[in-house]
């Protein structure tokens, strides 16, 4: 759905960190270790997993990926944004893991551009396609766990990318608010 492209964006903009998800898949062309993926063995993911350094990591089309804690945690300690661009199965897991997270589901416009998308890439045969299409519909399903859902237009990144700005503005302002709120109640005149 364009996520990787609404992250780039929303960089370009903002200080936000982002974080380098691992996975067990192979490189693509022109991906790089450590720079677009950390890319593992599965031994060595799942020996990861049992020392539980995933804060959310999930198995999809027969590979691996996952987000390391260190990461997230590294960034949170430094009172910096990070941005994690997973699927729901992980969004699912950040939501046990990271209450206060702030989650957001990118929609296609419709499940034809969707298929337009993956096809362009040229790395699916046609039922890999199917079945990754099958799989979005069920995942739309899930969006209920999510704060906010976008709608990511062919060709409307800069709104897109405006409206998560606006999102993530709102919910600092909330939680500016709250934690004033909480302060206020301790105040001793």
């Amino acid at each position: 759905v364009g996520k990787t492209a609404v992250v780039d964006l929303l960089r370009e903009r903002r200080p936000i960190r982002r974080s380098i998800s691992a996975t067990t898949r192979q490189p693509r062309d022109g991906e790089r270790d450590g720079i677009d993926y950390h890319f593992m063995t599965v031994e060595a993911f799942r020996a990861r997993i049992n020392a539980n350094d995933f804060a959310e990591w999930a198995q999809y089309d027969e590979n691996y990926y996952g987000t390391l804690r260190k990461t997230v945690d590294d960034a949170l300690e430094h009172g910096d944004d990070i941005v994690l661009t997973i699927e729901v199965q992980g969004g699912a897991q950040i939501r046990k893991a990271y209450p206060e997270a702030l989650l957001v589901f990118l929609l296609p416009p419709t499940m034809e551009s969707l298929r337009q998308r993956l096809a362009g890439r040229g790395t699916e045969s046609e039922e890999r396609l199917r079945e990754r299409l099958n799989r979005a519909e069920r995942e739309i399903q899930t969006a209920t766990i999510y704060d906010d859902v976008l709608v990511n237009e062919d060709d409307g990144l800069e709104q897109t990318v405006a409206q998560l700005e606006q999102i993530i503005d709102a919910e600092r302002h909330r939680v500016t608010t709250e934690r004033s709120e909480r302060l206020r109640q301790f105040r001793v005149d």
